[in-house]
């Protein structure tokens, strides 16, 4: 898909049984919101009950966006685990600030921040450690 059609992506960054940490760039709307719910559904449907989105690189969230922002909160509480979001942008900061929702969320500085608020017991480890693939960007 081209990056014009395609303006989401969902990243998995480190995974441990219980928690993952997923970076979520692009934008978050009525376009995209099927791709992330089905995405970050299959991650949560895994056993990560504790996830983690590192928002540092999401350029847009709607309304639409916030819903399944929401509607992934319900899931991981219903799985007696959280959603915690990293990294808010001010954009993200003032959605959350204005719908009046930012205290519907656990809301962190950093992935660091937010992973300290983990259980140790399924906390993965961070940073995550680099792979040789990691290190060679032309490796996919």
């Amino acid at each position: 898909m081209s990056s014009e059609m395609r303006s989401l992506a969902v990243t998995a960054i480190v995974q441990a049984d219980e928690c993952a940490v997923l970076r979520v760039s692009g934008e978050l709307d009525l376009r995209t919101e099927q791709t992330f719910l089905a995405e970050a559904r299959s991650v949560v449907s895994a056993g990560h009950r504790f996830l983690v989105l590192d928002l540092t690189a999401l350029r847009f969230c709607d309304s639409r966006g916030l819903s399944c922002l929401l509607a992934l909160e319900w899931l991981c509480r219903r799985l007696e685990g959280r959603l915690l979001l990293a990294s808010l942008g001010v954009r993200m900061l003032r959605l959350l600030v204005g719908t009046q929702s930012l205290n519907v969320f656990s809301c962190y500085p950093t992935v660091g921040h937010a992973l300290a608020a983990v259980p140790d017991t399924s906390r993965p480890a961070w940073p995550p450690a680099m792979t040789e693939s990691a290190e060679d960007p032309d490796e996919v």
